[in-house]
């Protein structure tokens, strides 16, 4: 049976790590501080903002929101984030996606300064991140990296496979991962054997967005399995990527939903932030 990782007890760790941090750069004068920007009103927005607002309070960090109602332009969302740029006492920006439609969410992540751009989201972020030389790290990805570092399992020379492609995940998931010496293996909606491929991972990353998509029989015995899926099944309960309870039964390792993958974005984007405040 597999060793749960515990998201919750590793993001505590790591706050606790980063309030000793934030508290000695108050002491140089440095007052790490994090704007986020909410637009409209959809619930799970408002859960994320105040989540992230507690992580703030935890380590230190001071907290701004800005409350936009749905209407708004993408001018008018612009002309907030020419301010915010131009704040110094402002460290980093985050946009809380999604964004209402007549919003234009390419031109907004755009806009903020590459500096402040805490999600790592901006094209000149994600292109430092492809050569290695990146000064953020992406929240989410970087959350994985950190929960198989706390548990000490080694990643230098293992196969590790990728379910999904998308910007946000997948694609800068297999980065982090090249730059920590794994061989890696993306896959999407398009590979075809799909079952062979994962059943050769050592680290299975699972980001595809389906319900209890990967199946026992996709994995091999004693891999590691990392859910990054957040997904409601037919009982409108919160489930993962993977099919927990029989995946449990071959994997040495697996992050549950929730309580896994997802309390350590929100901790990766407090690093972020620090560093942001660093480098100002």
């Amino acid at each position: 049976m597999a060793k749960i990782i515990d998201g919750k007890t590793i993001r505590d760790y790591n706050l606790n790590l980063m309030k000793e941090e934030v508290a000695a750069l108050n002491e140089q004068g440095i007052y790490p501080c994090l704007a986020v920007i909410i637009v409209g009103n959809n619930p799970a927005s408002r859960v994320y903002v105040n989540n992230k607002k507690a992580a703030c309070d935890k380590t230190g960090i001071i907290s701004r929101e800005y409350a936009l109602p749905e209407e708004t332009t993408t001018d008018e969302l612009l002309e907030l984030i020419d301010k915010l740029n131009a704040d110094d006492e402002v460290s980093g920006i985050l946009c809380q996606l999604p964004l209402p439609q007549q919003i234009d969410k390419e031109k907004v992540l755009e806009r903020i300064s590459p500096s402040k751009d805490v999600d790592c989201f901006h094209p000149e972020n994600i292109g430092r991140l492809s050569i290695g030389n990146g000064i953020f790290l992406p929240c989410t990805p970087n959350g994985v990296m950190k929960l198989l570092e706390y548990e000490g399992i080694e990643v230098a020379g293992k196969r590790c496979v990728i379910i999904g492609r998308s910007n946000i995940v997948g694609k800068p998931m297999a980065m982090l991962m090249l730059a920590a010496n794994a061989t890696v293996t993306v896959c999407h909606s398009r590979t075809e054997n799909l079952s062979e491929i994962t059943r050769q991972a050592d680290i299975l990353v699972a980001a595809v967005g389906v319900p209890d998509f990967v199946k026992a029989d996709m994995v091999r015995e004693g891999a590691v399995v990392i859910d990054v899926g957040i997904n409601r099944n037919v009982n409108e309960r919160l489930c993962g990527d993977v099919d927990f309870k029989e995946v449990a039964k071959k994997a040495s390792y697996i992050t549950p939903v929730p309580g896994g993958v997802g309390p350590m974005t929100i901790t990766m984007l407090m690093r972020n932030t620090i560093t942001a405040a660093k480098n100002s």
